[in-house]
C-alpha cells in the first residue's frame, strides 16, 4: 500500500535534482535522511544541504542531516584498517547504532523514509551494504533504488559484489613498468604507452627525479598519475590553475581513482573531509595550488601523511627565463627540501633549452633524468593565411568545422566582443571571453565550454590555461600572437585526444604595428626579448617551408623529415601549389613608390596602379606618371596582398609611425631582373576540413547517436562530455561495433570503473543500433594510425598501409578530410619508399575516359615522366594536373603503355 511504512534507499550522481524529487514524490516519501559525510557537492550545488532542504521543503518532505553519525567517513581512527573504512568495525560504533535504531523507530512508527547518500547504484555504498543489511536483520526490511528507477530487495543487493563507498582501490603489486602497463589498460583504458610515457615512468618508479618536457596532448599527467598509483603513500600535485585540477581530479574520480584538490574554492566542510581522508591515507593524488601548499596547514597535514612523490606541473614557472614566470613557484624549493623521501618530478609542455636548463639547476635535477619528447604534435594541422577579410575567413573556417568544438583567439577585449556578436548574428553558436567581463559570466561562459553547450569561444590569451578539454577540433588565431611560446601552448589546446585538429592563424602587416607599439610601452629592460620573439613568430608566419621546421627549432628541435604532410605548405608543394612568379606586378609597384616619392603607404600606392581617380591621386598630378593605371588587371585584394609580401620580402621599408614605403637595396634588385615569389592569394573557402580522423573510416551516424547520449549522461552526472569517454573511443565504437563487455574494455579509454558506470547504457545503443542493421563486431587490433601515434609510422605509411588493407582513395580522403591529389601524393611517396601497390586501383581514382586516359599515356610514352609540365601543355591543358599525377603513379606501379600512341 502506498502509505505503509517504508524504508527505502537513493542516490544521485547519475540523476537530475527533477529526477531525483520525482522517485521521492512516486514513493510518498516523508522523510529523507541525508547519510553523506558532507552534504556538499561543488559540482552539483542543487544538492548540497541547503539547496536539497529548500526543494524538499516545497515538495512537503522533511529534511533530515545524520552523516555525522551514519556517513561511510567517521572521525575515530578506530574504524580504519590500512587507512580505509572497515564496515565491520564501523557496524559497531555505538553512535552508528544509535543513528540506524533512529530510522528504524521511524518505521515502526509508520513513516517512509528514504536514505540518501551520493552513488546511483545500491551496490555502491554502505547505505545498502552495511545499514541496509542491520535495519533488515531487526525486522525493519529495506528496499533499494536502483540505477534505472526499480526497486531491490536487501537479498538482490547483498548478492552482488559490494563497493566500499571510498573510491575503488587499486591492484596491489610491485611498483614497475609491468604493473604500470596493467593499470594503464584496467584503469584508464589505453592500449600502450605513447613514447617517453614507459621511460619516464620507469625512472620514477626507481625513484629518480624526473624533468619531463611534453608537449601538450602528450600524455605528461599519467607520467605522475601511474606511478602515484603504485607508490605506498601520497602524491602531491602542484598546478596554478584552479579549474584544471578540478577537471582533472573529476576525470580520476571517474576512472575510480581516490583524487582531490584542496584551493580557495572550497567550503569548510569539504576541506575538512578531504584532509581527513589524506590523513587516513586513503588519497592517492592531491591536487595543490602553489599558494595553498605554502600554507602552514597544508604543510602540516603533509607532515601527518606519506608524501612519496611531488609533481610540479606548469614547471617553466619556476624560471625567470620563461615567458610566465611566477615568483611564488621559487618557494617549491623548500617544500622539496621539506620531503627528501619523495620523488620530485617536474613537467611542462613549453621550455626553451635555456628554460629548460635552469628548471634543472633550481630544483638540483642530474642531467640524465631529463626526458625531452619531441615537441611535434603530428595530429595538428598548422595554417597560415594574410588576414584579408578576417570575418569572412574566419566563416569559411567554420564552415569547414560545424558541429565541431574550437576556440578563436583575439589579440583585444574589442576584438571578442564584435566577433563575437557577428558570428552570433550569423547564427552561430559562440560566446565572448577576457578578462573584462564580469567574473561569474566568465566561469559561466567557459563551464558553458568545457560541457559542450556551447561549441565555440571567442576569447583573449586570458582564456584556455586552465581546461583540459579533449575534443577541441580547431583553434583559429585571429591576429599574430607575441610569441611563439604563446602560438603553441594555445594551439596546444586543440586535439588533446590525439585526433586530427585543425590550427589557422589569420594575420597582417598590422598586428606587427600593434604588438611593437605594446613592447615599446613595456619595460626597456624586457623590450630586446620581446622584440626577438616577436621577429621569430613573424618568421613562422611567414615562412615558405614546412611550418613544423621554425617551430620546432624554437624550441631546440631539429624536424628532420622531408615533408609533415599537416601543413598548408607541405600540402601546397605535394599538390603543386607552389609559389607564384610575382617579378613583374613587384616590378611595377617598386617603380611607382620610386615615382611617388618614397612618401606614400601601399594604399595611395595601389590607387595609383589601379588608375583611380580619387582627389589624393589627381591632386597630385599622380595621374600623369608612368605607372599610372598599368596594375588595373588585378584588384585592390590581390595588391594588398602581393604589397604585404614585398614588406615582408625586405623589398621596400614602411615607416612605423606614417606607414611611408622606401625602397631598399634588395628591391632594387628587382629591376636588375631578380625573381620574386609569393604565396597565392587564399581563397577564403580553401579550408582544410577537420574529418576525426582515426584508425578506420567510422560510422559517422552512428558516432553522432554515441556523441549524444555521451551528452546525456554527462549532463545527469555534472561533469564534462569528454570526462564520459573521449571522441576518440566513441570513434572506436562507431569503427569496432563492440556488443559485449570484453570488446568494449578494449577501446581507448574505456576502464573498468568507466565500464561499470556507463558501460551498459552505451552497450544497449550499440546492440540495437548493430541488430537493426545486421552488424557484426569487429575486432580491434593495433592499426597503422596507432602505431603512428606511438612514433613508429609517418603519414605516407599510414595511408599506404590502410590502402594495401583494402581502404580506397575515396574512403581516405574522407578519412583524412584532405584532397584526392593529397592521396595520391601520400601514395607516390609510399610507392617511392619500395612498397608495391595495384596499378590497376590507382587508375580506378581516375575520372578521365578511356580515351582520355590512354592518350595521357600516349604522351608519358612520348615525352617521359620527369615533368609534368609538357604533358599538360601538349594536351592543351585541358586534363589536370591532378589526373597527371594519378596517371603517372599508374606507370610507376606498372601500369602499361599503350602499344601505339593514341591521337590528340
Amino acid at each position: 500500500m502506498k502509505d505503509a511504512p517504508l524504508i527505502l534507499t537513493i542516490g544521485y550522481d547519475q540523476r537530475s535534482a527533477d529526477d531525483f524529487m520525482a522517485l521521492l514524490r512516486m514513493h510518498a516519501i516523508a522523510f529523507l535522511i541525508d547519510i553523506r559525510t558532507s552534504p556538499w557537492e561543488p559540482e552539483r550545488p542543487e544538492f548540497s544541504q541547503d539547496a536539497l532542504a529548500d526543494s524538499l521543503w516545497e515538495q512537503g518532505i522533511r529534511y533530515v542531516f545524520m552523516g555525522d553519525a551514519l556517513g561511510a567517513q567517521p572521525d575515530d581512527p578506530a574504524c580504519y584498517v590500512d587507512g580505509r573504512v572497515s564496515f565491520a568495525r564501523l557496524g559497531k560504533q555505538e553512535a552508528f547504532l544509535q543513528a540506524v535504531a533512529r530510522v528504524q523507530k521511524a518505521f515502526e512508527q509508520g513513516l517512509r523514509v528514504a536514505l540518501m547518500d551520493a552513488p546511483v547504484r545500491p551496490e555502491s555504498s554502505h547505505r545498502s551494504f552495511l545499514i541496509g543489511a542491520i535495519l533488515t536483520e531487526r525486522g525493519a526490511p529495506v528496499q533499494h533504488i536502483d540505477e534505472t528507477g526499480a526497486l531491490k530487495s536487501q537479498a538482490d543487493v547483498a548478492s552482488s559484489s559490494p563497493v566500499a563507498p571510498a573510491p575503488a582501490p587499486i591492484p596491489a603489486g610491485p611498483a614497475n613498468i609491468d604493473s604500470a602497463r596493467e593499470l594503464l589498460k584496467t584503469v584508464f583504458g589505453y592500449d600502450d604507452f605513447w613514447p617517453l610515457q614507459a621511460e619516464i615512468i620507469e625512472n620514477a618508479l626507481a625513484r629518480r627525479d624526473t624533468l619531463v618536457i611534453m608537449p601538450t596532448g602528450g600524455g605528461k599527467s599519467l607520467c605522475y598519475q601511474l606511478p602515484a598509483l603504485l607508490f605506498d603513500g601520497l602524491t602531491v600535485v602542484v598546478s596554478p590553475l584552479i579549474s584544471l585540477m578540478q577537471d582533472q581530479v573529476e576525470a580520476l574520480r571517474q576512472a575510480g581513482v581516490a583524487a582531490a584538490f584542496l584551493n580557495s574554492m572550497l567550503d569548510f566542510d569539504s576541506y575538512q573531509r578531504i584532509t581527513r581522508q589524506v590523513r587516513a591515507g586513503e588519497m592517492k593524488l592531491l591536487y595543490v595550488a602553489p599558494e595553498t601548499l605554502l600554507q602552514a596547514r597544508t604543510l602540516a597535514l603533509l607532515d601527518a601523511s606519506r608524501v612519496q612523490m611531488l609533481a610540479i606541473d606548469e614547471a617553466h614557472c619556476i624560471s625567470s627565463w620563461g615567458h610566465d614566470f611566477r615568483p611564488e613557484y621559487r618557494q617549491l624549493l623548500s617544500v622539496r627540501q621539506r620531503y627528501p623521501q619523495a620523488v620530485c618530478m617536474g613537467l611542462t609542455a613549453t621550455a626553451t633549452p635555456r628554460v629548460q636548463r635552469d628548471i634543472q639547476e633550481i630544483l638540483g635535477f642530474e642531467d640524465a633524468n631529463a626526458f625531452v619528447a619531441s615537441f611535434d604534435r603530428p595530429n595538428l594541422h598548422l595554417a597560415v593565411q594574410r588576414r584579408t577579410d578576417g570575418l569572412k575567413q574566419t566563416l569559411a573556417f567554420l564552415q569547414a568545422h560545424r558541429e565541431q568544438s574550437g576556440i578563436i583567439y583575439c589579440s583585444t577585449r574589442r576584438q571578442v566582443d564584435t566577433l563575437s556578436e557577428q558570428l552570433r548574428l550569423l547564427g552561430w553558436h559562440a560566446l565572448p571571453y577576457h578578462a573584462g567581463m564580469e567574473k561569474a559570466d566568465r566561469e559561466r561562459h567557459q563551464r558553458q565550454f568545457v560541457r559542450d553547450d556551447v561549441p565555440i569561444m571567442v576569447a583573449t590569451i586570458a582564456f584556455g590555461m586552465g581546461i583540459d578539454k579533449s575534443n577541441v577540433r580547431f583553434v583559429l588565431h585571429y591576429n599574430l600572437p607575441q610569441n611563439i611560446e604563446s602560438y603553441y601552448q594555445e594551439i596546444g589546446r586543440a586535439g588533446r585526444d590525439g585526433l586530427r585538429a585543425d590550427c589557422l592563424l589569420l594575420y597582417n602587416q598590422s598586428d606587427m604595428r600593434m604588438i611593437r607599439h605594446f613592447i615599446d610601452e613595456g619595460a626597456d629592460s624586457e623590450r630586446v626579448g620581446r622584440l626577438q620573439r616577436l621577429q621569430a613568430m613573424a618568421d613562422y608566419a611567414q615562412a615558405g617551408e614546412c611550418r613544423r621546421v621554425p617551430l620546432l627549432a624554437y624550441f631546440g628541435e631539429a624536424y628532420e623529415a622531408e615533408s609533415c604532410d599537416m601543413c598548408d605548405n607541405c600540402l601546397r608543394q605535394e599538390t603543386g601549389q607552389a609559389l607564384a612568379d610575382a617579378t613583374i606586378p613587384a616590378q611595377m609597384f617598386l617603380s611607382c613608390v620610386k615615382r611617388t616619392g618614397e612618401y606614400f603607404g601601399k594604399s595611395h600606392i595601389i590607387k595609383v596602379l589601379r588608375g583611380s581617380q580619387s582627389k589624393p591621386v589627381l591632386s597630385r598630378g599622380h595621374h600623369n606618371l608612368s605607372t599610372y593605371g598599368i596594375g588595373a588587371e588585378y584588384s585592390r585584394r590581390e595588391w594588398l596582398h602581393m604589397a604585404e609580401q614585398f614588406i615582408e620580402q625586405g623589398l621596400v621599408v614602411q615607416d612605423a609611425e606614417h606607414g611611408s614605403l622606401s625602397l631598399t637595396a634588395k628591391g632594387y634588385q628587382v629591376f636588375k631582373g631578380e625573381k620574386v615569389f609569393i604565396t597565392p592569394l587564399p581563397q577564403a573557402e580553401i579550408t582544410p576540413a577537420a574529418g576525426i580522423s582515426g584508425d578506420m573510416a567510422y560510422d559517422s551516424e552512428l558516432f553522432g547517436q554515441l556523441r549524444a547520449l555521451r551528452k546525456e549522461i554527462a549532463d545527469e552526472v555534472g561533469v564534462p562530455a569528454y570526462v564520459i569517454f573521449s571522441d576518440r573511443a566513441l570513434q572506436e565504437m562507431a569503427t569496432f561495433y563492440p556488443q559485449s563487455n570484453e570488446h568494449f574494455l578494449a577501446m581507448n579509454g574505456v576502464g573498468r570503473a568507466k565500464l561499470e558506470r556507463y558501460g551498459q547504457r552505451f552497450l544497449d545503443m550499440l546492440r540495437d543500433y548493430c541488430q537493426a542493421r545486421d552488424l557484426p563486431e569487429r575486432p580491434k587490433a593495433l592499426s597503422p594510425a596507432a602505431r603512428s601515434r606511438s612514433g613508429a609510422k609517418r603519414r605516407f605509411e599510414e595511408v599506404g598501409e590502410f590502402y594495401l588493407a583494402g581502404q580506397t582513395v575515396k574512403a581516405l580522403q574522407k578519412l583524412y578530410g584532405v584532397k584526392r591529389d593529397t592521396i595520391i601524393a601520400h601514395l607516390q611517396r609510399y610507392r617511392n619508399a619500395g612498397h608495391a601497390l595495384d596499378a590497376d586501383r590507382i587508375l580506378d581514382a581516375s575520372r578521365l575516359t578511356p580515351e582520355q586516359q590512354a592518350r595521357v599515356l600516349a604522351k608519358f610514352q612520348a615525352l617521359g615522366m620527369d615533368k609534368l609540365s609538357p604533358i599538360y601543355n601538349v594536351l592543351g591543358q585541358r586534363i589536370s594536373y591532378e589526373e597527371l599525377r594519378i596517371m603517372k603513379l599508374y606507370l610507376l606501379c606498372g601500369g602499361e603503355l599503350p602499344g601505339s600512341g593514341a591521337p590528340d
